[in-house]
């Protein structure tokens, strides 16, 4: 029987690690559960951010931003991108990672993590307490590492993880379960 527990983000949410410039052109990170692929042609996704933060005025400024995903052994900075703000500190400096500009968004990434999305702004929707901005997607970019057969990205060296609003955790993601787009064939007549 299911209990309900009313009206919650309970959902698994991916870490996604956001990265902006501000108006001086300084690098900045934020941790941004609430995010997601939305569109596949063009290819976009969301992230929803509080007026509050630095990297909501800055998308707004520079019209881009990136998600950076980071690996299990990242969580620990990852975490740390969400508790401080960017008004206060050099998040990247206090972690030992690296800014690398992007060539296709103004919008930086983060070298160590092994996979990015470079995004230019195409909507915005004001929601409530977030606002979504959707960003198409004019790239993704891979650490060689992360890529099976056919440059595909591969999930199990990739290590991403996601957060768990209910428990306020991190779980990593699991083992294969089996082919998309064909394991529910069973049940085709």
């Amino acid at each position: 029987m299911k209990v309900s527990l009313g009206a919650q983000t309970l959902a698994p949410a991916p870490m996604y690690i956001v990265g902006t410039y501000d108006g001086d052109g300084r690098a900045n990170v934020m941790a941004a559960a609430w995010a997601g692929i939305c569109c596949s042609k063009p290819p976009c996704l969301t992230v929803s951010l509080r007026k509050a933060t630095c990297s909501y005025h800055n998308i707004l400024k520079r019209e881009a931003f990136t998600v950076n995903i980071p690996g299990e052994d990242q969580a620990a900075a990852a975490d740390y991108f969400g508790l401080i703000s960017g008004r206060d500190t050099d998040k990247l400096a206090d972690t030992g990672l690296t800014a690398v500009k992007s060539d296709l968004v103004d919008a930086p990434y983060i070298a160590e993590f092994p996979l990015v999305l470079e995004c230019s702004l195409f909507q915005v929707h004001e929601l409530g307490l977030h606002t979504m901005f959707v960003g198409e997607i004019k790239d993704v970019k891979a650490e060689e590492s992360v890529l099976g057969e056919g440059k595909t990205l591969d999930m199990g060296r990739a290590k991403p993880f996601f957060f768990s609003p209910g428990d306020r955790l991190y779980y990593r993601i699991g083992e294969k379960l089996g082919p998309a787009f064909s394991i529910g064939g069973k049940y085709r007549s």
